[in-house]
């Protein structure tokens, strides 16, 4: 059962208006993370692994493809960011410690978007936005199997590789690493839970 929002707790957890909350979660039914049910309210979008999927290819699809674009066109500011936005990530990637989920999922999102920012397709980008927001909450739940990302994720090593293809502007091969990496959450959340 999908979980229902509950208005009044809404507005009081994050201190505003009815008026106000009512066109956040109209936006977010945009987007297909929240789904309206006429004068009911507003209920949290069910996960699946059909839907997992779907928004895996998807993403694979564009992605790789913006990828590919940024490499062939991107210049020493696209470098320059790749370089930063990497270094950043990788300063929370320690697998000892763990990183903090928010911040890491910030900084990973950082890195995803200096990948393909010499791409110029502002609607590639748009939908590439919306797709890594629904990846997101599977990424939430690999991310409560943390044995299963100790254990089969090396996320760093991924991030690594997908770096340093890019940045030798190797196409083939960080098209290809990226893939297997968007690919691994689908792959551990199937193992793992009871998602159908």
């Amino acid at each position: 059962m999908r979980e229902k929002l509950r208005v009044e707790h809404l507005k009081d957890q994050y201190q505003v208006g009815a008026s106000t909350l009512r066109e956040a979660l109209s936006l977010l039914v945009s987007d297909a993370l929240v789904s309206a049910e006429g004068q009911r309210g507003f209920r949290v979008a069910p996960i699946s692994l059909t839907d997992l999927e779907d928004v895996t290819n998807t993403r694979v699809m564009l992605e790789t493809e913006a990828l590919r674009q940024s490499i062939r066109h991107g210049g020493d500011q696209w470098e320059a960011a790749l370089r930063a936005s990497y270094q950043l990530l990788t300063q929370i990637e320690d697998p000892a410690s763990g990183p903090e989920p928010q911040l890491w999922e910030q900084r990973n999102k950082n890195f995803h978007d200096a990948l393909i920012a010499a791409y110029d397709s502002p609607w590639t980008k748009y939908m590439l936005a919306i797709l890594y927001r629904h990846g997101e909450r599977y990424r939430n739940i690999n991310w409560r199997l943390t044995a299963a990302h100790v254990t089969e994720r090396r996320v760093h090593e991924e991030h690594e590789t997908i770096f340093q293809a890019a940045i030798n502007r190797q196409e083939a091969r960080a098209a290809l690493a990226l893939e297997a990496h968007v690919r691994m959450t689908h792959d551990i959340v199937k193992r793992q839970t009871q998602l159908s």
